[in-house]
C-alpha cells in the first residue's frame, strides 16, 4: 500500500488485491500490455498522482515559471517570446527531473570555459 493513499488504508490487503485484480481484468488489452511490461506486482493503480507542473519546485524551492522570471530579470534582455518559451521549457524539465538536463548544463559550463580559453566572450 502506498503511504499517501488514504483509500487503501481503510481496506484490508485482500480487498486491495481484489480491487486491483478487478481493475486489471477490466482494462483494454493495450493498457494491460503496459501493466504487464512493468510487472503486475509493481503496478499500483491506487498511487497518488504527481503534482501539476506549475506547483512543482526545484531544489531551491522555485517553480519553473519563477525561475524563468528570475533569469529574464537577471539577464536584462528584452527577449522575444520564442526565447522566453525555450527558457521556460528548459526550466520545466529542470524542475521535473534535473538528471535529464544535467548533460546540457554540464556542456554549457564546459563550452563557456572553452570560449574563454580562446578569448571569445559569448
Amino acid at each position: 500500500m502506498s503511504e499517501s493513499n488514504k483509500y487503501e488504508e481503510t481496506l484490508s490487503s485482500e480487498e486491495v488485491e481484489d480491487r486491483k485484480k478487478y481493475m486489471y481484468e477490466k482494462m483494454a488489452p493495450r493498457r494491460r500490455k503496459f501493466v504487464d511490461r512493468m510487472g503486475y506486482e509493481n503496478w499500483d493503480p491506487f498511487a497518488a498522482p504527481f503534482d501539476p507542473i506549475d506547483i512543482r519546485r526545484d531544489k531551491t524551492g522555485y517553480t519553473s515559471d519563477h525561475l524563468t522570471q528570475l533569469f529574464m530579470k537577471h539577464c536584462g534582455k528584452n527577449a522575444n517570446q520564442e526565447y522566453i518559451d525555450a527558457v521556460n521549457e528548459f526550466n520545466v524539465m529542470l524542475v521535473m527531473n534535473f538528471e535529464k538536463v544535467r548533460p546540457v548544463f554540464d556542456y554549457c559550463l564546459w563550452y563557456a570555459d572553452h570560449l574563454k580559453k580562446h578569448g571569445i566572450t559569448p
